[in-house]
């Protein structure tokens, strides 16, 4: 007992780098199996104060500490978590968070935050109940401001999860972290305030959890928080703001609280994250008409338009969809847009992205910038029809869907079942069907470009995405479809890729503007029927 409560502080200071744990581990995690092994502490040793302990439990909790400290080093690297994990550290590491010896519980504390990053430890950390835990030393009144870190830390890396964050709410864990936000004491220490802001951030998902935090009157303190100068709070904070003004009463409480004209100022920046975050909440405030006048007197939407130019693409992604309401809600903002000079040509430019993202944020702001005829004739001669029916083809080639009405051959199920892909890019790729489809729709409005989108081949990957479950995707390609429909060779191209199944399902829907584009499309179709009969006849 005495060898491992010497040997396991000489392990927790052997940290230092990478190369180092490399060299002293042999690049094997045994040590790391040891130092769980070192956990396994009685609940009444870790639940007793100090001074009322047996020698033999004295020495138990110093070893269970000295064993905390050198797991926590060796946590930094990922072999060792998977060691860790395989070596059953999570129900040790659930029985020593609820000990009242703070020597034991802040390096558990740090090796907790540690993993959290990863989703294994995740799971473990909401199934073994240790998110009431954390809540609990979160608030609990203590000077080492240390445990208090690492406890928000590990809840902003965990609270990515539904189930987690409804755990922190439920668990009364809100209140503590705007009371910690708010404290000019923790206001001082940068890396508790940003652990702090980074969990109210995450938990701020949640709509249930964005209630409360309005009860608690976040709005004002995150607001306030916009002066910090140091850039990972920043992050944070903005991140923070973004959730909570999806909620169209707190864009109000924004705008007067004069939370607009700094976050303006941060699109002057260079920190990418923060950038995407700022991006997104002017993106929010934008949806009101007040705070986009605000916006537009600062000249916040060429500084939006700007960050296209960004070599992030999450960056270009929020940005261009930030647009979108920002096109939508300005006053004359068809000459606004004309205003930004190589605006509409970096904005189409985008269109050869590789990302997912981008191209359907872009797309999405082509959509509002092609209902100006003048916006429309401009982003034409930049080339974006032919660039739109190459992009619905190439997404067509790499997702082959079966139509209505037909039965998969074995072949093509082969295929399909081998490129199964996770809900989160089959999401991506709806939401990028829908935008695209959009865009199609409303660049058919100028010229002969309805024609050449049929010449180029876009109708029948087109009439492929009616088969999607998404009924916004079924939206837009309707609508879409009908657009295309005014052209009469579309219309038995169409015909004969099998539309009128999907047609006939969806003008019966609920949803009145799939059900009159539907309507619309089929009626084009039908027209270009009597009039090829009445023409056979007449001959």
């Amino acid at each position: 007992m005495d060898l491992n409560h010497l040997g396991a502080p000489f392990t927790a200071r052997r940290r230092p780098t990478m190369e180092i744990r490399h060299r002293y581990h042999g690049g094997r995690p045994r040590h790391s199996r040891r130092a769980v092994d070192l956990l396994d502490v009685s609940r009444t040793a870790l639940m007793t104060p100090m001074d009322d302990l047996q020698p033999e439990e004295k020495q138990q909790v110093l070893v269970a500490k000295a064993g905390a400290e050198a797991l926590w080093s060796l946590s930094q690297s990922t072999k060792n978590k998977e060691a860790m994990k395989r070596a059953g550290s999570m129900r040790l590491l659930a029985n020593l968070i609820k000990s009242i010896h703070l020597d034991v519980v802040i390096p558990i504390m740090g090796t907790i935050q540690q993993c959290a990053s990863e989703s294994k430890y995740q799971l473990g950390i909401r199934t073994e109940g240790m998110i009431a835990d954390l809540v609990r030393h979160l608030s609990t009144v203590t000077t080492r401001t240390d445990l208090k870190k690492h406890c928000a830390s590990a809840i902003f890396r965990c609270a990515e999860d539904e189930q987690t964050r409804d755990l922190v709410r439920q668990s009364g864990g809100l209140d503590p972290l705007v009371k910690l936000a708010k404290d000019p004491a923790v206001q001082l220490d940068k890396p508790l305030l940003a652990a702090v802001t980074g969990a109210i951030w995450k938990c701020a998902i949640s709509p249930a959890n964005v209630r409360r935090f309005d009860d608690l009157d976040i709005m004002p303190i995150l607001v306030g928080l916009l002066k910090d100068e140091n850039e990972e709070v920043l992050t944070n904070v903005v991140g923070g703001l973004a959730e909570c003004c999806k909620h169209p009463e707190n864009r109000t409480v924004l705008r007067l609280n004069d939370g607009i004209p700094p976050l303006v100022m941060l699109l002057n920046g260079t920190n990418a994250p923060l950038l995407q975050n700022v991006a997104l909440v002017l993106g929010e405030c934008a949806h009101e008409m007040e705070s986009m006048e605000i916006i537009d007197k600062l000249d916040g939407v060429r500084l939006i338009w700007s960050l296209l130019k960004n070599p992030d693409t999450l960056v270009q992604a929020n940005a261009a969809w930030a647009l979108c309401p920002c096109i939508q809600n300005a006053k004359d903002s068809g000459e606004m847009v004309r205003s930004f000079v190589g605006g509409l040509e970096l904005i189409v430019s985008l269109l050869r992205s590789e990302d997912i993202k981008v191209l359907a944020c872009v797309c999405a702001a082509i959509a509002k910038i092609a209902l100006d005829r003048e916006n429309l004739a401009v982003v034409t001669d930049h080339g974006v029809v032919p660039m739109l029916a190459q992009l619905v083809i190439t997404i067509w080639s790499r997702k082959p869907t079966v139509g209505l009405g037909r039965k998969a051959s074995k072949e093509e199920g082969t295929k399909s079942n081998s490129s199964q892909s996770s809900p989160n890019d089959s999401e991506e790729d709806d939401r990028l069907r829908q935008h695209l489809a959009d865009a199609i729709a409303n660049c058919c409005n100028w010229g002969i470009n309805c024609h050449e989108f049929g010449r180029l081949g876009a109708i029948p990957p087109l009439v492929s995405y009616m088969a999607s479950k998404d009924k916004n995707v079924h939206r837009t390609t309707a609508y879409a479809l009908h657009q295309l429909s005014a052209d009469p060779f579309n219309c038995i191209t169409m015909h004969h890729s099998g539309v009128v199944a999907y047609l006939l399902e969806t003008i019966g829907s609920s949803d009145e503007k799939l059900q009159e584009a539907s309507a619309g499309c089929l009626s084009n179709i039908r027209k270009l029927a009597l009039s090829a009969e009445r023409f056979k006849y007449k001959q």
